[in-house]
């Protein structure tokens, strides 16, 4: 493409997979993302203690970065299920979303994302009310405020065994969502694409009307293979699933379905973490070479 990627999407890094918090501080972290203005979009994630997020909200402030919120990890860490079929339970997640949606505002983002609870094949249309009543509380708490709701697609049974979920799953669920809250989208991620068994053209034609934000990354999914599951290793990595040709199909993709949208583009970011005795601020080199290379083999 003659044209910059920036002109059709708004490139980002999720902050957390790119610099793990075991591993980097946080506020170096978001002060190297946002002095580099290869990135126009950051996806952060809970703050626990009140003086860094001060900081980090001032950081932000000047970096003119699109901020993102993702609170996956806050669902994934203390094992919390919105679709859980025992109330308290379910609660106890709805609560951390709400929470979610105020940290969010705070740090100045204009929504959040989050994924769904186990997927389970003899209680999964069960499941299915649970989490459309959580997601529509939260959506109705993020509506007052001006902010939108995202549900991520993962897999439903290699790794994070998420009930949304298969594509057409995922397009049932969001179809159900619109019927009461326009503020409520998808997020699709090409590191998962493989883990659910599908293509990029099956997943974006399918979600289409329903998709506000996307991912790109790579995946193992050969068992017994070091990664395996929904890791999120650099491109290319030994037995992954997806390279340079994986990611030019999914913009090739994205273009034909009528995602490059200079008057409004869309959030496109990577995610990618690394693995032991790997340097994160490599691998996030890695993967902008592997972009600009697919987006220089995509044809004008």
């Amino acid at each position: 493409m003659k044209d910059s990627i920036h002109k059709y999407f708004q490139i980002g890094t999720i902050q957390w997979m790119t610099h793990p918090p075991a591993q980097y501080d946080l506020l170096e972290s978001l002060t190297r993302i946002a002095s580099d203005d290869y990135f126009d979009a950051i996806e952060i994630s809970q703050i626990k203690d009140d003086e860094t997020r001060e900081k980090a909200k001032k950081l932000l402030e000047q970096s003119g970065l699109k901020v993102c919120y993702g609170a996956q990890p806050r669902l994934l860490g203390p094992k919390l299920n919105p679709n859980h079929l025992d109330e308290s339970e379910r609660l106890l997640a709805e609560k951390t979303l709400l929470e979610a949606v105020d940290e969010a505002e705070y740090l100045g983002a204009k929504g959040i994302a989050f994924l769904s609870g186990k997927w389970s094949e003899e209680t999964k249309e069960a499941n299915y009310a649970q989490l459309l009543k959580t997601t529509r509380a939260v959506c109705d708490h993020a509506a007052k405020k001006g902010m939108i709701v995202e549900l991520e697609v993962f897999d439903f049974d290699m790794d994070k065994a998420a009930l949304i979920g298969p594509a057409p799953y995922a397009a049932r669920f969001a179809a159900d969502m619109r019927t009461s809250h326009s503020n409520f989208g998808l997020m699709a991620d090409l590191s998962h694409f493989p883990t659910t068994y599908e293509t990029s053209k099956f997943v974006i034609q399918m979600l289409r009307p329903y998709i506000t934000h996307l991912h790109f990354g790579n995946a193992v999914v050969k068992p017994g293979c070091d990664a395996f599951g929904d890791l999120h290793p650099r491109m290319g990595y030994p037995n992954s699933a997806n390279g340079v040709k994986e990611l030019t199909d999914y913009l090739r993709v994205l273009r034909q379905e009528g995602f490059f949208n200079a008057d409004d583009p869309m959030v496109l970011s990577m995610e990618v973490a690394p693995r032991p005795g790997e340097d994160g601020n490599i691998v996030l080199a890695n993967t902008k070479r592997a972009l600009n290379r697919a987006w220089a083999l995509l044809e004008d």
